[in-house]
């Protein structure tokens, strides 16, 4: 059977709508990739798309839209609410099927050293593929953001592992990686006090001593003034969704505030949400593995 990986390579661009389509063209132009999803947030300012292929494929993808987000992204005119240091933001790889986490990290090796090569980007790797382990987490790679990336590139600490210490002027630098999947997942408020969310952000984050496998910065949406806790839950098995939901709702209503709703950006692993239906629904004796319709369609699981 081929060697399955998944990409899911951010961008710095969640408004222009010919930009995203551009975007998607460059994934789509790699015979055999499959673009699973894309997705775009105005407020943000981002759009996140979800590739799949084998590992040449995956990669040639990720760098061909790499290539596009440089002709047609300047961050300099950039603005939004989420974090970023490049036009083509992060670039993880994941393993899916009949490939390992080694070979995730060659291939991200590859992408990040070619991306460099050819775009002129300084390339740091991260996760898995982090050559120390101060630069394994995003959040400190990408802290300072593109307009402290000058200064931060030429800190001993911070070299890129591809490419020179300089930040290319519109396109900033990028981080590529290797990782398990990750599960973005925002939760919204009904307030528009940007310091609640910043508060639940900083008590539920694994770095502030909350929960273990959360990444998460409070954010504003503004065309619907609200506050949103936004988080990147890095094992789902470990800390499930309903847990975070659970301790933001409590977290919330110190300040006097309730959730409107949550939102899962891109694709998710289908035991993330069973997890939460199981909870939930109090499920007694539930195999999502026999009861789930779609699982018993899989090839394999039937038993006719």
């Amino acid at each position: 059977m081929a060697k399955l990986v998944e990409c899911v390579p951010n961008f710095s661009e969640g408004i222009r709508q010919e930009v995203i389509d551009a975007l998607a063209a460059a994934v789509r132009s790699v015979p055999g990739v499959i673009l699973l999803d894309y997705s775009a947030d105005p407020n943000h300012n981002r759009s996140v798309f979800t590739l799949m292929g084998t590992p040449a494929e995956a990669g040639e993808a990720a760098f061909l839209a790499a290539k596009k987000a440089v002709e047609l992204i300047d961050l300099t005119k950039h603005r939004g609410e989420h974090p970023r240091m490049g036009a083509v933001d992060v670039i993880p790889f994941v393993p899916v099927s009949n490939i390992t986490m080694e070979e995730c990290v060659a291939l991200s090796r590859q992408v990040a050293q070619k991306i460099a090569a050819e775009l002129g980007i300084p390339a740091i790797l991260y996760e898995e593929s982090a050559s120390a382990p101060h630069r394994k987490n995003l959040a400190d790679i990408r802290r300072g953001e593109f307009e402290g990336l000058a200064d931060k590139l030429k800190q001993p600490q911070w070299q890129p592992d591809y490419g020179q210490p300089v930040a290319h002027p519109t396109a900033g630098a990028v981080a590529v990686g290797a990782r398990m999947p990750l599960v973005a997942y925002n939760i919204n408020l009904n307030t528009s006090d940007l310091n609640i969310a910043n508060s639940i952000a900083k008590i539920i984050r694994e770095k502030s001593g909350g929960l273990k496998y959360v990444k998460s910065i409070g954010v504003m949406l503004e065309e619907r003034n609200i506050a949103q806790v936004s988080i990147n839950m890095t094992n789902y098995e470990q800390t499930p969704l309903y847990r975070v939901f659970e301790l933001v709702k409590v977290e919330a209503r110190r300040y006097g505030v309730s959730i409107l709703g949550s939102e899962i950006v891109g694709l998710a692993p289908m035991n993330a949400l069973v997890d939460s239906a199981r909870y939930y629904l109090q499920l007694e004796n539930f195999d999502a593995g026999k009861q789930v319709l779609e699982n018993c369609l899989l090839p394999g699981n039937s038993d006719e």
